[in-house]
């Protein structure tokens, strides 16, 4: 099978598309016809070797899927001919660019009737970020005000439609470029970060959601007992410690694979309730051009490979 692969740290270049020979599904697993790769920045940081979450190369990239159930092993979930979604076995190697993928059966989820693969797999990664950060951990509900950072951003137009779902009054952060986009999204206010400092903008906050390094200053316009979700800084014991100091609560975010939730997300896909966008699509060959877009930083919502 086709799949992309890199023996090296380092810019797009590294990335290959080689033949490898096709996994095979163990106890509880499927098989899974690979349609559609979502790329997101950890893969490009993982790629870059900033953030060696794989070890030493080589390894396989990519852990975005949607596509369909080829093989399911003894006491797996879904049957052949199922069309799913996930993104499997997060923080370790999943070669999601690759024509196939093995996968434990509850590590995905069936995808949403309403959209096709490529949409899909934009979904998982960003969309579970968001969903453990804003449901899991802060628990936020109708009434509550959220501030998002890079709101625009994979993980971040996610957040806003989820927060807006979940009843939130959603503040949002983007460059004056995106409020458009951001406003469509459910968005109730919107700061061009670029003009105006959040920390003077708003105050007494629920619930900031910081995918920028923030932390610090988010903690100023939280109320005391507010929530930061974090997932630049989640690892960040000063911070929390700082947040306590403060009476706020701190909330690091290390996203996984977490079926129930993306079944959630799903039910509020088909709803019309959250939209996946993506900007840009690459053949799974062009994985590196890819990797390019993503690395700059200028994409609005999510670039997607195509596989099958």
């Amino acid at each position: 099978m086709r799949a992309v692969v890199q023996n090296s740290f380092g810019g797009p270049e590294v990335l290959e598309t080689v033949d490898i020979a096709r996994p095979e599904p163990l106890g509880g697993e499927v098989l899974i016809r690979v349609m559609a790769s979502g790329v997101n920045p950890v893969d490009v940081a993982v790629r870059s070797g900033a953030y060696p979450l794989l070890g030493e190369p080589s390894f396989g990239v990519g852990w975005d899927i949607s596509g369909v159930v080829e093989e399911a092993g003894p006491g797996a979930r879904f049957r052949v001919g199922d069309e799913v979604f996930g993104m499997p076995f997060f923080p370790r190697a999943a070669t999601g660019y690759a024509e196939y993928v093995a996968a434990p059966s509850r590590q995905v989820a069936r995808k949403p009737a309403s959209i096709g693969h490529v949409e899909a797999a934009a979904v998982p990664l960003a969309a579970l970020t968001a969903w453990q950060g804003l449901v899991d951990a802060a628990r936020v509900k109708a009434g509550d005000r959220v501030l998002i950072h890079r709101a625009a951003g994979g993980v971040g137009h996610f957040a806003v439609q989820i927060a807006k779902a979940r009843g939130a009054h959603v503040i949002a952060l983007a460059s004056e470029a995106r409020h458009e986009f951001v406003r469509g999204l459910g968005a109730d206010e919107v700061i061009d970060y670029r003009v105006a400092d959040f920390a003077d903008a708003v105050r007494d906050l629920d619930v900031v959601f910081d995918s920028n390094a923030q932390g610090s200053r988010s903690l100023s316009v939280l109320r005391r007992g507010g929530t930061l979700v974090t997932i630049m800084e989640h690892w960040n014991r000063e911070l929390e410690a700082e947040a306590e100091a403060a009476g706020r609560h701190f909330a690091g975010v290390s996203v996984e694979p977490d079926y129930a939730s993306l079944e959630a997300i799903a039910e509020l896909i088909d709803a019309g309730r959250i939209r996946p966008h993506v900007q840009e699509t690459f053949p799974l060959e062009e994985a590196g051009k890819a990797h390019e877009l993503v690395g700059s930083g200028r994409v609005q919502g999510k670039v997607v490979l195509i596989v099958g």
